[in-house]
């Protein structure tokens, strides 16, 4: 009989066989259920009409990727048929992944363009104006490149006066972006009135550094205005996007932000015999206008009329002052006679109202109660107030009032005459 195997055993063999046998392979599909997991590593199913297949890309791997995995993506994958022991699932190990149809950079750059796009990273309200007026300019890009060469010689001739900064650094290569973007940090603290981002031509491989992610958002977090100067004039990078202005090559920046001195000085030349004509004609027109004045003044005798108007203001004054003193003067006349009526008037007041208090007195005496009742007469109250006997009723408290004395009692019966 043959000798039984454990399941790990088993799973082993499988695994040493089929490694064996697919160390290499490149498989077409449509990618499903994409995972990038916090350690770096993606996991995804690649499928066809009629099946799929499981998916591991390791950090490592995953690191040299141009694009991003998405669910949908027709791709081809290579890498080796491996399995997974302690489940017994085999799966690709994927070492590369190329879109198929397309090359990976032309797909790295559409879904970064896409992404920054829909974040308003292109948006044209975000740009920033280049000045009219440089005095200093700093050029990120590479200081042994042609590019450098050819922005200072056109810089020179068109507007000589004009300071560059430049900071070297790489524009290829490995870590390339990572430093290109590090340096336009530093040169957007330069104080510069605008910042150069660029190099010369070359492939698009050469090229793509300017395509990264960590460059386009180094410069739209600058404050200095950028323009994006990179390769030849076919070349369209994602740096052009997000840049201030965009220059087809790096000596036609400075073309675009630098004035050419000669039509400088023609300009400067025209203004001025533009001013000297305009002055010319200012001093004619205001000679014109004075002179037109000094006849008015003249015929007028502004002087004269001036003097006339201030005799009549004094005379006016004087005048005011002698009527409001005679004012003054009847007023006070007429004091002793007012004072005299208005004594006799309150004394007449307080005559009339004490003989009307007195005859409300004698009134009021006259209404008292306690004066009106006559001998052997009593006032029934009761509860406080005046009562008749018919308002009486068995067992209720009175009191008797004569004016003098007061007698509390109590009614028995109450029975008309």
């Amino acid at each position: 009989m043959m000798q039984p195997v454990t399941v790990a055993e088993l799973n082993e063999r499988i695994k040493s066989l089929l490694e064996s046998h697919f160390i290499q392979v490149r498989v077409e599909g449509e990618i499903s259920r994409v995972t990038y997991h916090t350690s770096g590593h993606i996991y995804f199913t690649i499928k066809d009409e009629r099946s799929a297949i499981d998916c591991v890309m390791f950090r490592s791997n995953a690191r040299s990727l141009r694009f991003r995995l998405e669910q949908g993506q027709h791709v081809i994958v290579g890498g080796s048929v491996t399995v997974y022991v302690p489940r017994g699932n085999y799966q690709l190990m994927v070492q590369s992944v190329e879109p198929y149809g397309e090359g990976a950079l032309a797909l790295a750059f559409e879904q970064l363009k896409k992404r920054l796009m829909a974040e308003g990273l292109f948006a044209p309200e975000r740009k920033k104006p280049i000045p009219r007026t440089i005095r200093h300019i700093a050029v990120v890009t590479s200081k042994t490149g042609a590019a450098i060469q050819d922005m200072i010689r056109v810089a020179s001739k068109r507007w000589p006066l004009v300071k560059i900064t430049l900071v070297d650094t790489l524009v290829q290569g490995a870590g390339a972006a990572a430093e290109i973007a590090r340096h336009i940090a530093y040169a957007d603290r330069l104080g510069a009135d605008v910042l150069v981002v660029g190099r010369g031509g070359g492939s698009l491989e050469d090229l793509w550094a300017f395509n990264e992610e960590v460059v386009a958002r180094a410069i739209a977090a600058c404050q200095t205005p950028v323009v994006s100067a990179v390769g030849h004039e076919v070349d369209t990078l994602i740096s052009d996007f997000v840049a201030d202005m965009r220059a087809p090559t790096p000596s036609a920046a400075m073309e675009q932000i630098l004035p050419d001195r000669v039509e400088t000085l023609y300009a400067i030349d025209e203004m001025m015999e533009s001013m000297r004509r305009r002055m010319a004609q200012i001093l004619g027109d205001k000679t014109r206008l004075l002179q037109h004045w000094r006849t008015q003044m003249e015929q007028h005798a502004i002087s004269r009329r001036i003097a006339l108007q201030l005799d009549a203001v004094h005379r006016l004054e004087r005048e005011l002052s002698l009527q409001m003193r005679r004012l003054l003067e009847r007023k006070a006349e007429a004091l002793p006679r007012i004072e005299s009526q208005l004594r006799m008037a309150e004394h007449h007041i307080l005559e009339s109202r004490s003989q009307t208090l007195e005859a409300l007195q004698r009134q009021l005496l006259s209404l008292d109660p306690k004066n009106r009742l006559r001998p052997g007469f009593v006032q029934l109250v009761k509860e406080g107030r005046t009562a008749t006997l018919e308002s009486l009723r068995p067992g209720e408290k009175i009191r008797l009032e004569d004016g003098r004395y007061v007698a509390d009692a109590t009614v028995d019966a109450v029975k008309p005459l």
